[in-house]
């Protein structure tokens, strides 16, 4: 067990929180609660998957890791991401900087070592206060009927900030292992994909790109990303369930042969070195039905993942621990511990933006798996081509800029960008069939 306790001078009314699982939602979390004046304990597993999604990061993050006193921890173990390219075929290619869309748009991000980002914010997360305790914690229904779910026995007597007691909230930082969901029987909305991916680490790689820019291309079936990370590149691919079994049995094997089969992956990566196993990820678009109750509270991928398109992940997570702390600040500050009702209401607010959030995060990818994003695209360069001028600039510009405070994060629920992309979708494609650019 690592951290340090609070005083005795704190006393017993100090607002007690147990967080369970250290990823980015728990950790950022565990910042910020503690920094409020909250007695933190963060339960750490202690597992790090050699590799996990979620490497490149989204501009509207960047402000994030500045409140939390951690860029300096993305830039140690990362590389700036400057921007975005989309290859949707030998034709149809459109690559955009952040930087272009300032100040409306924080003029980059960056790609990172998720397992030493993960480290940095959980070593930021003790120095600010949070006890941290290295143990797997299993969630159980509460029988006191007055809250919902319990830490095992075994877990608070672990815990020494906890007092020998239950804590007065238990946040579920569990990500896709979703324990409150499985010890509570909450069921997840699925959304339309059954995807998975499976990507790996090279060296010794080809690259004529800007340094740290992010390519996703189409392929015949699904899609794959290319992030340059510090000395390595990233390499996967998505696909549906049913298409990557056609590949092979093994994620190594399917790699290697969609690899063989794409010119751009294979020209990338030959003669190019992989060094680390391959890693599998799926359960994509999957969001709990309820995600708060009497005493606790789900946060980041416990409560919902979207989709790794456009790279959202570790924003939201972020962002679902800032909307937490917003709503939880004032009882920290009174002191006490509210009764567990009282809690889930004043956490219904944080919630309903989360849900919000991911709303708007899944209809956006929509746009690029059913065609309508690229379909837009090159509907636009058409009419610009053929009305060259400066209204026309200024339409395709004003088009462009909130297409990009939506995909950056910086405006994704953004009520005016969603119509204007709607209204667009359906009145500006201009004879543009989206079936044509669909990711299938």
């Amino acid at each position: 067990m690592t951290g340090r306790l609070p005083s005795a001078t704190a006393g017993p009314r100090t607002f007690r929180v147990a967080i369970v699982g250290a990823g980015p939602a728990g950790s950022a979390l565990a910042i910020l609660l503690a920094r409020e004046g909250a007695r933190v304990t963060l339960f750490d597993d202690g597992r790090r998957p050699e590799l996990l999604v979620g490497e490149s990061l989204v501009p509207a993050l960047v402000p994030i890791l500045k409140r939390l006193d951690l860029e300096a921890g993305a830039t140690a173990v990362g590389r700036l991401k400057p921007g975005v390219s989309f290859i949707w075929s030998d034709t149809d290619r459109f690559a955009f900087t952040f930087e272009r869309f300032a100040p409306a748009v924080f003029p980059y991000a960056y790609n990172v070592a998720r397992p030493a980002f993960d480290e940095a914010l959980i070593a930021r997360a003790v120095a600010d206060g949070a006890h941290r305790v290295d143990r797997r914690v299993r969630l159980v229904r509460a029988v006191d009927g007055e809250t919902e779910l319990a830490l095992d026995p075994e877990s608070v007597r672990a815990a020494p900030a906890l007092d020998g007691r239950q804590p007065d909230l238990i946040v579920d930082a569990t990500g896709r292992a979703r324990q409150a969901a499985r010890a509570l029987d909450i069921p997840a909305r699925v959304g339309p994909r059954r995807d998975v991916a499976h990507f790996a680490h090279f060296e010794r790689f080809a690259w004529d790109q800007a340094p740290g820019q992010v390519l996703i291309a189409r392929r015949g079936a699904g899609w794959s990303w290319r992030i340059p990370l510090r000395d390595r590149l990233s390499v996967g691919i998505v696909l549906g369930q049913e298409d990557a079994a056609r590949l092979g049995h093994a994620p190594d094997e399917r790699l290697e042969r969609a690899i063989a089969a794409d010119p751009c992956l294979r020209a990338t990566l030959d003669g190019a070195k992989q060094v680390t196993s391959v890693a599998t990820f799926a359960n994509y678009q999957l969001v709990s039905t309820r995600a708060a109750g009497p005493g606790w509270v789900m946060a980041g991928d416990a409560f919902g993942f979207v989709d790794p398109m456009l790279s959202p992940g570790v924003f939201l997570a972020l962002r679902s621990a800032e909307l937490i702390v917003a709503a939880l600040a004032p009882v920290v500050r009174r002191g006490g511990a509210p009764a567990p009702r009282d809690l889930a209401r004043a956490l219904t607010p944080s919630v309903g933006a989360y849900e919000r959030m991911l709303e708007a995060w899944t209809e956006l990818i929509g746009y690029f798996y059913d065609g309508r994003m690229m379909a837009l695209m090159r509907a636009g360069q058409e009419w610009t081509r053929e009305r060259p001028g400066p209204v026309a600039r200024v339409v395709a510009r004003h088009i462009e800029r909130h297409v990009a405070l939506q995909a950056s994060g910086m405006a994704t629920t953004g009520r005016y960008g969603r119509a204007l992309l709607r209204f667009l979708s359906r009145h500006a494609l201009r004879g543009v069939d989206p079936a044509a650019y669909a990711i299938r």
